[in-house]
């Protein structure tokens, strides 16, 4: 029997998880109060380090996880789940709904960007970060792509666009608009084993010549691919290259429930700026996106 949480008060997507500016204005030299006061009550939210297995157990679970799972899985009883549940709902760090007769909680997408955002305004504005990890899985190979890989790049991209977490496109984009989109220099793809399995490209952020050192990524890998550092070994070897060629800034636009590319960009040294709310519709439903910047320590 499941314990019983008000699941009406605690669904959707919570306001409280909404991104505060970061002020980067010299003149300003306090953290504003509203956003302090925001931020202190997610982190006193996690104060207790059940809430804090709690959230990493439900996070692992994007698909949700009913609140007798939860219980079993911790070895905790169900009215305590409930008891935290409903405290990391009050903050907007979960959503819950009825399904029949359980209660199932969802991690909010809106917490994978509003927590290292917070870090990152308490600290302050960051700096560069370091290029990107080291420990690129040796089996994985990167190379400038050739005229026979285009049919292999268009599939995984296709493959992408099938997930509805990967960008707004829903076709893939012809050879030739591929080919006019890109930068020349800045195309790669991965293999393994000799075969291609994902593919990674920069592409002008503006034609002004005053943005002609701000270029945006986009980093694909194949199904069946996905978790063998296939993407970080692509973003490392992006971000190298666009270092030597004198581009300053590398921004990307990423979609809340993609947390594994979020992750992957924060571990190549880019930072989240903030969440453009309902930019777009991508089957007919509004969509945010999170904006993710690089910049390059050599352009500085």
């Amino acid at each position: 029997m499941n314990a019983t949480i008000d699941v009406n008060r605690y669904s959707g997507v919570m306001t409280s998880l909404d991104m505060p500016v970061v002020r980067t204005d010299p003149r300003v030299d306090a953290l504003p109060v509203a956003d302090a006061t925001t931020y202190a009550g997610w982190f006193a939210c996690l104060a207790d380090p059940t809430r804090v297995r709690l959230l990493h157990h439900v996070a692992t679970r994007p698909t949700g996880i009913t609140v007798g799972e939860l219980a079993e899985a911790l070895g905790i009883g169900q009215p305590t789940v409930s008891h935290h549940v409903r405290k990391l709902a009050e903050v907007g760090f979960v959503n819950v709904h009825k399904d029949r007769t359980s209660t199932v909680v969802a991690v909010n997408p809106a917490c994978c960007t509003g927590l290292p955002h917070a870090a990152d305004a308490v600290m302050g504005v960051l700096p560069p970060q370091p290029c990107c990890p080291d420990d690129v899985p040796a089996d994985v190979s990167v190379r400038a792509p050739t005229a026979a890989d285009w049919e292999a790049v268009r599939r995984i991209y296709g493959e992408g666009i099938a997930t509805r977490n990967a960008t707004f496109a829903t076709e893939v984009p012809t050879r030739e608009e591929l080919d006019a989109q890109w930068l020349p220099d800045h195309r790669w793809v991965a293999e393994i084993d000799g075969e291609v399995v994902g593919w990674a490209a920069l592409s002008a952020a503006s034609t002004r010549d005053c943005y002609r050192g701000v270029a945006e990524t986009s980093v694909y890998v194949a199904d069946g691919m996905r978790g063998r550092g296939v993407g970080k070994a692509l973003l490392r070897t992006t971000v190298i290259a666009a270092d030597q060629a004198g581009l300053w800034t590398l921004q990307t636009s990423i979609f809340p429930e993609n947390r594994v590319s979020i992750a992957l960009h924060h571990q190549a040294g880019f930072r989240t700026l903030g969440v453009r709310e309902r930019i777009a519709q991508l089957d007919g439903v509004w969509r945010d996106t999170v904006i993710l910047e690089r910049r390059s320590a050599v352009a500085d």
